[in-house]
């Protein structure tokens, strides 16, 4: 029996021609379903895959088109010179002038940031200075880090802050995100309509949109507070506690 032979002309006519791939549609291009032969082909190709939709998307070196910032779109798909998003943001940190807040990564990367952000704060692999009211994320390097908060700061002096409602979203996340983590079921329900009752009109949204939850659970954790219908102080599951101990009617 002859052994299946692949040409990665064949990949490389196809890539040419539609400049992004998944890889379902390299293993049909190359007529084999194995994924180890498609990327064995695809290295002799030198290829990419995009940071964004966790890496769903090849391409080859030779076809990207990268901008002043080593970042590459086509449609839906992102993909950086230094490869993987969290490289590709301590990339962009560490050649930053006056470091970056998330949102202003968000604008370049256009994809979430924040929580590769903490990851990395957390591994000491960034830092973070809260400025003004924003977090702003700085190189590791002592020199460097002071250069980029000096020159922040000039910059915010210089201009103002604009404190816009997309900007308050995207860093209000990155500071909550740990706080809402560690809260149960009720628990994150009735902050988020606390949340939400203090904003005011279109509360339930914007928290919803925050929190990535359904708006009917921010207004039912609202109405629940209006209501009085929940004890905050009493965070119990049902079931909790002692058992209640029925009183016989008769006095017996």
């Amino acid at each position: 029996m002859k052994k299946s032979i692949f040409s990665t002309d064949t990949l490389l006519t196809a890539l040419k021609c539609k400049k992004t791939m998944s890889m379902a549609e390299l293993k049909d291009t190359l007529g084999s379903q194995c994924r180890m032969t498609v990327l064995r082909k695809l290295r002799e190709l030198d290829y990419i895959t995009s940071y964004s939709h966790s890496g769903k998307y090849y391409s080859l070196e030779r076809i990207a088109r990268y901008n002043q910032h080593g970042i590459w779109s086509f449609q839906s798909a992102m993909f950086s010179k230094v490869k993987s998003l969290k490289k590709t943001i301590e990339f962009q940190i560490n050649n930053s002038k006056k470091g970056f807040s998330a949102s202003e990564l968000h604008k370049i990367l256009k994809v979430k940031v924040e929580d590769v952000l903490l990851e990395l704060v957390k591994n000491n692999t960034i830092t973070r200075k809260k400025m003004y009211g924003l977090y702003i994320y700085y190189s590791t390097v002592s020199n460097l880090k002071k250069e980029q908060e000096l020159t922040r700061k000039d910059k915010m002096q210089s201009l103002g802050i604009e404190m816009t409602p997309d900007v308050l979203m995207h860093e209000l996340k990155a500071a909550l995100i740990i706080f809402y983590s560690t809260l149960n079921e009720k628990q994150r329900r009735l902050y988020a309509g606390y949340e939400s009752l203090r904003i005011g009109y279109g509360g339930d949204k914007r928290i919803g949109e925050l929190l990535d939850i359904d708006q009917k659970t921010v207004a039912k954790g609202r109405h629940e507070l209006l209501g009085e219908k929940s004890d905050i102080n009493n965070i119990r599951e049902p079931g909790g506690g002692r058992k209640s101990v029925k009183k016989n009617p008769r006095g017996h």
